[in-house]
This record gives C-alpha cells, structure tokens and sequence, in this order.
C-alpha cells in the first residue's frame, strides 16, 4: 500500500471518529435522546437475557396461585413479584419473555416493510412513467383500506402464526417508506451531479446506488425507527383480539388479551403489560425524534 493511500485511509478514520464523537455527544446533551436510548437499550438487554432475569417459566401454570396480587398488595407473594394471571403463571416473567416477541416482530416488520418500500420508492420516483403510475396507484389502493381492517382479513384468511404476522405487517406498511423514497428520489435525480453521472454513462444501478441511495438513507432510518413503535402497537393489537401470537409463545398483546375479563377484580393482570407496552413505545418515538433532529436535513438547515 503506497503513502497516498495510507494517507488517504487515515483521514476518513479521523472524519468517521470525528462524526462519531459528535453525535455521542450531541446524544449526551439530548434528555429526550438519552431517555429514549436507555429504555430501548433496556427493553433490547431484557429480551437477549430473559432466561436470566425470569424467576419463573413464563408457560409454568400453577392453580393454586392463581391471580395473586403484586407482592406489596395484601395477599401477595414475594416469589411473584408482579402477580400471578388466571392460570397462576408470574406476570413479570412473561412481560420479560414477552419483550422478545414483541420486540422481534417490531423490528422484523419494519425491515420487511423498508425493503419493499426503499425498493419500490427508488423504481418509481427514478425510472417514472408506467413504474410509477402502477406503484403509486397501489399505494393509494392500500392506503384507502385501514391498515388494521386489512391484517385482520389476511390473518382470518391464513391463520395466526409468527412467520404470518410478521408477513403481514410488513406487507401492508410498506407503503409509508415508498411514499417518502419516491419525493426524495424524484427531488434528487434532478440535481447536477446526477445528471452528470448520467452524461458520462453511469448506468442506472450505480447511480441509484452511488448518489440516490446514500441521500434518502437518513429519512429512512428516521421513519424506520419510529414505525417500529407502530408495529409493536399494531402486533399488540391483533394479538389482543385473537390473530396475532397464539399460547404457548408469549407477548404482550397477548397478556392483555388474557387479563382483560379479569380487569375489574385482578387489575393486575392487564395493566403491567399495558405499562410495558407504553413505555417501551415512547423510549421508541423518543430516540426516533432525537434521530430526526440529527439527521433530517430540513431540520438541520
């Protein structure tokens, strides 16, 4: 390797170092950025740990301890931190196991989802003419349907599974990324140093790649991070009504579910993974609106 190049290699070291320090910092100084990056990181630590932070098998039934109390209620028990559900499973053990469905889901989805929309945005706004029209119309079909309305008829139609929910949720939310890549795609390729690639005789590919790509990245991971708050709300949701995850996989959505006949005497049951939900959705949009100020270049300018 000659000097040049060492050279070279060194300085994009100091900027990639330099950029990084940066936004660690600007992180740091951020309440919003750093409450949302320590409840994400906390929910994401749970899930990898689960079998060793749970006291309890989250499908264990027992019905001698059936709906018992939190502990610091009258009638509760230390071994059950959080309480017991109507079969006598620990709540706090399966809000734990249940972090890595719901989590897994949310972040699957949303990938699915992204692909197809990053895809399909990038066709439409760069090629134009019939891609367009024909993707555009099928994103206007979609979104005359609601979102939930159509998942329930897919899920009745194919049954509830994990593969399936995950299939269906980033099947029908891809429209959101292909929106947005298409404007930012039609905007760029108007710019000089597109049509200068084009002057020379880059192809297509490389050009989508090199220069279109690289400039759409960052609105992407901005609208990325916060749909997964929306998938985790939407996969809590069909599992509550019966087509999401089914026993004897746990999630949230479907703790809810379980607990929401026992609402008025065993509260207990419903509200813990009611809470998990909330704040893990809001540790979500958190750090999602701190990468929006960072990276959205209508808000830096």
């Amino acid at each position: 390797m000659t000097q040049a190049s060492e050279t070279t290699i060194n300085q994009q070291k100091g900027v990639a170092q330099s950029s990084f320090r940066k936004l660690a910092t600007r992180l740091f100084r951020s309440k919003t950025g750093m409450t949302g990056l320590v409840i994400v990181m906390t929910v994401i630590l749970m899930a990898v740990f689960a079998p060793l932070l749970a006291q309890h098998d989250p499908a264990q039934t027992n019905v001698v301890d059936r709906l018992l109390p939190p502990s610091w209620s009258e009638g509760g028990s230390p071994e059950f931190l959080l309480g017991t559900d109507n079969l006598g499973r620990d709540i706090l053990s399966r809000i734990i196991y249940g972090s890595r469905i719901s989590l897994f889901i949310g972040v699957s989805a949303v990938l699915l989802a992204g692909a197809i929309g990053m895809a399909l945005g990038l066709i439409a706004g760069y090629y134009g003419k019939v891609w367009d029209f024909v993707i555009m119309r099928t994103v206007d079909a979609l979104l005359a349907i609601p979102n939930i309305l159509f998942m329930l008829i897919i899920l009745a139609v194919l049954g509830p599974s994990l593969t399936t929910l995950i299939l269906v949720l980033g099947g029908t939310t891809w429209v959101v990324y292909a929106r947005m890549v298409r404007s930012e795609t039609l905007s760029i390729k108007e710019r000089d140093y597109v049509k200068s690639a084009k002057a020379i005789g880059a192809k297509d590919f490389r050009i989508i790649m090199k220069y279109i790509l690289p400039n759409v990245i960052s609105s992407f991971i901005v609208i990325a991070t916060l749909n997964v708050a929306t998938t985790i709300i939407l996969e809590a949701s069909l599992s509550f009504l019966g087509l999401g995850i089914q026993p004897p996989d746990v999630s949230w959505g479907l703790m809810l579910s379980d607990g929401r006949e026992y609402i008025a005497t065993s509260w207990w049951v419903a509200t813990f993974p009611g809470i998990a939900i909330t704040i893990t959705v809001l540790g979500v949009i958190f750090l999602g609106d701190w990468l929006r100020d960072v990276l959205d270049p209508k808000i830096k300018e």
